[in-house]
């Protein structure tokens, strides 16, 4: 009878019941929680990102005003610089229209020496100029500049233009254009920074928006960028590269872009500021570059995190504490029901169950009380029920003992018996057997040389019927120490047994774990070889090592095995479809050796997927001293 498993004993009721209360209570109380913050962070999150919207609305409003007042300044220049084409167009006519032959600098003497005169041909190229950094200068480098110059040379105006950063040098200048009579040039003018510095710092973009910034406590740095993308305010950068490919990048799709750097909790914005003018050359829309620092919104959040944890904690403390006193309450007539149950499990079946608390624990009560009775009436009847069943099993015991005594004297008889009759059979199946041997050579070539042969072919299958006998009646006969065996002289002497078959053999070191049946298996399966694989079959016996393992094949070039019966051929008593088919028990022995050698027997094809060419029979051993063998 087998062991009852002991119970292990599991936590308390009341345990089980505070975790179900706290497993029910902490998510909602933690969801609540998740919900709160979240808000709260969306909620610092818009006003972060609403305060940034509001300052950078603001910078772009005051930048617009700073460029409007800078306009209305220009535009005093306006006239001074049209007046100043009249000499410029009279020197071209007097030239004879040729450019190479005017008098530039003669010119610019007649206009006071405050401007450079620059003569821009259809290619966009300054191709005269009284001011060298800019001889030879491509606007086309500037697409949309190059397109209005081009409109203004094809055209009949005078355009002035802003006060801008010339090109070499960056400083400032007042451009002014005037197409040529024939079209084929534009003239222009450019007044230099000197001559109105005084009274255009008054208004400048960074003064503007310092205030707004200021207001701003997360603005790290402000700088401002023109069309080019060059610079105008702010100190320079080790990665301006990288900042000026984002502000191009901003002015070339007129957006805003923005790059975040956690690392350093640093968020840059580059703010693209529209100021087009359809009535000047020059685009004024600018670029600037916003570094907030990130660190001051992650640290309220920080804060906003903590308090909530602490919250929480508080909360599930408080759950804990009402959880507890609840449990305590409703598990207290469990614990009264448990202590009686207890005290009538070890034995006091007198003892009362007390009964309190809800309905269901009444009839609870109620019904243990019962079953503590009807356990009582039970257990007298078992005492008296006992003493019977001992009484019949002294008398089963010793009917069981003769039928056993019985029952091992007759297996020793039969044991007896039945190696006596193979013995004497096995000796007059030799004796028969030599006899027909010297019979057939005296009537070879007689007519009933061909009788005794088949008679002889009975004998033969006489002796093998009597050795299989033997080799089960051995193998039933208990189980057998493995040892160590060399394997390959038993494979030479078994071969050496077939004289009549052209077996080929190459030898092998190996050592396996049988016993002295493992040549049974050899002999049936060389002789099965020799059996069924006709006239001049040839058979190979082959030995490989693999992997802790030696694999041994019994292949022959036979008519070969069909799929079909392959499967079956190992049963007892199994035959295969040939004529020669012999007792059926050849396969099944060699199966059941292997298996208890601890390997695998298959048939199989002497070549893969054919089977008319030949069948092989394969079996592993476990080598000897691997895998914890002796």
């Amino acid at each position: 009878m087998a062991a009852k498993t002991p119970v292990r004993p599991s936590l308390p009721f009341m345990l089980y019941l505070l975790l179900a209360i706290l497993l029910a209570m902490a998510p909602v109380v933690c969801l609540l929680s998740l919900v709160d913050s979240m808000g709260v962070r969306q909620e610092l999150e818009m006003n972060a990102e609403d305060f940034r919207d509001q300052t950078e609305s603001g910078i772009a409003l005051s930048m617009n005003l700073v460029d409007t007042g800078l306009k209305l300044f220009d535009n005093t220049l306006n006239h001074e610089m049209q007046e100043g084409f009249g000499p410029f167009i009279a020197e071209y006519e007097r030239a004879g229209r040729d450019p190479g032959a005017m008098d530039l600098l003669r010119v610019k003497e007649q206009l006071g020496g405050r401007m450079d005169l620059y003569i821009i041909n259809t290619s966009g190229v300054i191709e005269y100029t009284t001011y060298p950094p800019e001889l030879g200068y491509d606007f086309t480098g500037i697409p949309s500049f190059y397109d209005r110059i081009t409109e203004i040379r094809l055209g009949d105006a005078f355009l002035a233009d802003r006060v801008v950063a010339e090109i070499s040098t960056g400083e400032l200048r007042k451009y002014a254009y005037m197409p040529s009579p024939d079209h084929r040039y534009l003239f222009e003018l450019g007044l230099a920074e000197s001559e109105f510095r005084q009274y255009r710092t008054a208004l400048k973009y960074r003064e503007t928006v310092r205030e707004l910034v200021d207001i701003h406590p997360e603005i790290l740095e402000i700088r401002i960028f023109n069309c080019l993308g060059e610079r105008i305010t702010g100190e320079a950068h080790p990665d301006d590269d990288a900042r000026l490919a984002m502000v191009r990048q901003a002015y070339r799709e007129r957006t805003t872009l923005e790059v975040e750097n956690a690392t350093a909790g640093e968020l840059t914005r580059y703010i693209f500021v529209d100021m087009p003018d359809s009535e000047y050359a020059s685009d004024m829309s600018m670029v600037v570059e916003l570094t907030y620092t990130t660190k001051a919104a992650e640290a309220k959040l920080a804060g906003m995190l903590g308090k909530h944890a602490s919250t929480l904690l508080v909360a599930i403390l408080c759950i804990g504490c009402l959880s507890t006193l609840v449990a305590h309450s409703l598990t207290r007539p469990i614990r009264i029901l448990v202590e009686d149950v207890d005290a009538v499990a070890h034995g006091d079946l007198d003892h009362p169950i007390r009964v309190s608390g809800d309905e269901e624990f009444v009839h609870l009560g109620k019904s243990i009380s019962a079953m503590v009775a009807s356990l009582k009436e039970t257990m007298w009847r078992l005492r008296e029920s006992e003493e019977e069943i001992i009484r019949h099993s002294h008398v089963l015991e010793e009917q069981v003992r003769e039928r056993t005594a019985d029952l091992e004297e007759s297996n020793r008889m039969a044991a007896l018996y039945l190696d006596i009759m193979g013995h004497d059979i096995n000796n007059a199946n030799n004796v028969a057997n030599l006899y027909a041997d010297l019979l057939l050579a005296d009537l070879e070539g007689e007519p009933e040389a061909e009788l005794l042969r088949k008679a002889k072919m009975g004998l033969t299958k006489s002796i093998e019927i009597v050795r299989n006998v033997n080799t089960i009646q051995h193998i039933q006969g208990g189980a057998r120490r493995l040892e160590p065996i060399a394997l390959d002289p038993l494979v030479r002497r078994e071969i050496e047994r077939s004289p009549l078959a052209r077996i080929t053999y190459a030898g092998t070191t190996a050592t396996v774990l049988a016993d002295d049946l493992l040549s049974e298996v050899l002999v049936n399966l060389i002789g099965n070889a020799a059996k069924f694989g006709g006239p001049g079959v040839g058979i190979t016996v082959r030995v490989e090592e693999q992997d802790g393992e030696v694999l041994v094949s019994v292949e022959d070039t036979g008519p070969g095995i069909p799929d079909a019966i392959k499967s079956r051929l190992f049963g007892r008593l199994a035959r295969g479809t040939q004529r020669a088919a012999g007792t059926g028990l050849g396969l099944y022995i060699c199966r059941t050796l292997i298996e208890r050698y601890g390997g695998r027997i298959r048939a199989d094809d002497r070549v893969a997927g054919r089977p008319e060419c030949g069948a092989a029979f394969r079996f592993s051993l476990r080598k000897a001293g691997e895998g914890g063998s002796p």
